[in-house]
C-alpha cells in the first residue's frame, strides 16, 4: 500500500507528526536512518517520502546519518519516486556555504562570511572582518559552535585553547557581527512551499534556536547581544500576526528552486531596517505553546501537505502506522 514514509534520525522531533497523522488517519511509515544497508539492486515502495534529516544528527551519535539519507535520497530519486525535501535540499541543510551562496542567487542578503578549515586559518580570516564578529559551524543545527568576539587576539585565545571545538566537516565560519536594536531574530516557516507564519525569536538567553519543546537552551553566546541576558517572563517563542515582508516572496523563489518543501528560514534585522538571512532549516520544528497561542499549528500542515500528496499519487487514505 502506498505511504508517507518518513525520514529522520529524531524520535522526539517525529512525535508531533506522528499525532498529526493519526488525527487525519494517514497511513504512514518511520525510516531511522542513523545506520544500515541500502540495496541498491532493490526498488523503493512507493508513497510519499518526507526528508527530515538534521545538520545536526551527529550530536545525537548519528555521525554518518546525514551520509546515508544521501544515498537514500539518490536511490528515491533515480526509481521517480515523490521526495519533499530532496537531495538538493539535504545539501544546503547540512552546508551553510551552500545555503548562503543558493541564497544569494535569488537576492537574499547574508551576513560577509568566510569559511576557512584549519585553526591558523580560520585566525588569519578573523583579521579581515571590520569590527566583532561570530563564529560557526559550517555543519551544525542548533546553533552549535556560535560565539561573538571582539577582536582577533581573544579568538586566538579560543581556537588554541581547550574549549575550542572544530565543526563536524572541519569548516569554521568566521562571519560578521550583525547588531540588532533589540535581542530577537525572526523565523518565516513554510509548509507545501507556501508561507505558514513567522515566529519572533526571543535570543537573550543564547543562540540555540530550536524551537521543540525537547530542544534545551545551552549556548550564552549569540550573535544579536553581547551578553546573555536576565531570564525574561515573556514567551521565547511567538508568532507574528499577520506577517508580511517582501522577504517571504524571495524565500518562496528561493525554496522553488532548490527541492524544499518544508523549512523554516532565521532572518535578523540591523538597526538600518536591513534584513540579513543567516539559516535554513529544513527539519524545521514548532513551538507547541507559541501555536496554542496563535491557534497555528505547523505538524498539522504538514501531514495535511503530505496527505494531500498521497493522495495525487493514488495512495488509500486509511490509517496504517509502522516503523
Amino acid at each position: 500500500m502506498s505511504r508517507i514514509h518518513v525520514i529522520h534520525e529524531n524520535d522526539a522531533w517525529v512525535e508531533p507528526l506522528r499525532a498529526a497523522f493519526h488525527e487525519q488517519g494517514l497511513p504512514y511509515e518511520e525510516w531511522f536512518l542513523s545506520e544500515g544497508t541500502l540495496d541498491l539492486s532493490s526498488a523503493p515502495p512507493q508513497g510519499v517520502y518526507y526528508n527530515r534529516m538534521s545538520a545536526s544528527s551527529h550530536t545525537r551519535d548519528h555521525r554518518y546519518a546525514a551520509e546515508l539519507t544521501g544515498g537514500v535520497l539518490a536511490w528515491l530519486q533515480s526509481h521517480g519516486r515523490r521526495v519533499v525535501n530532496d537531495s538538493r535540499a539535504l545539501a544546503l541543510e547540512i552546508s551553510k556555504v551552500a545555503q548562503y551562496e543558493a541564497l544569494r542567487a535569488y537576492g537574499i542578503r547574508t551576513p560577509r562570511t568566510i569559511a576557512a578549515v584549519g585553526k591558523r586559518h580560520v585566525i588569519e580570516a578573523a583579521g579581515k572582518m571590520d569590527g566583532p564578529f561570530i563564529t560557526k559551524h559550517n555543519r551544525a543545527g542548533k546553533g552549535l559552535g556560535v560565539k561573538l568576539f571582539q577582536s582577533v587576539d581573544a579568538l586566538a585565545l579560543h581556537v588554541n585553547g581547550p574549549a575550542f571545538e572544530d565543526s563536524v566537516d572541519g569548516i569554521t565560519l568566521i562571519q560578521e557581527y550583525i547588531r540588532a536594536t533589540e535581542p530577537f531574530i525572526t523565523r518565516v516557516e513554510f509548509v507545501g512551499g507556501e508561507f505558514l507564519y513567522a515566529v519572533r525569536v526571543d535570543t537573550s538567553l543564547g543562540f540555540e534556536l530550536c524551537p521543540a519543546d525537547v530542544c534545551q537552551v545551552g549556548d550564552a553566546f549569540c550573535p544579536v547581544g553581547e551578553q546573555a541576558a536576565a531570564a525574561s517572563s515573556a514567551p521565547r517563542f511567538r508568532i507574528v500576526k499577520d506577517f508580511a515582508n517582501p522577504i517571504v516572496d524571495a524565500y518562496r523563489r528561493f525554496i522553488a528552486a532548490n527541492g524544499i518543501g518544508i523549512a523554516g528560514i532565521e532572518f535578523i534585522e540591523d538597526a538600518a531596517g536591513e534584513i540579513y538571512t543567516y539559516d535554513v532549516n529544513t527539519n524545521t520544528n514548532y513551538n507547541s505553546a507559541a501555536e496554542a497561542e496563535a491557534g497555528l499549528y505547523g505538524m498539522r500542515a504538514i501531514a495535511s501537505y503530505l496527505g494531500r500528496e498521497l493522495r495525487q499519487l493514488g495512495g488509500s487514505p486509511r490509517l496504517s502506522r509502522a516503523a
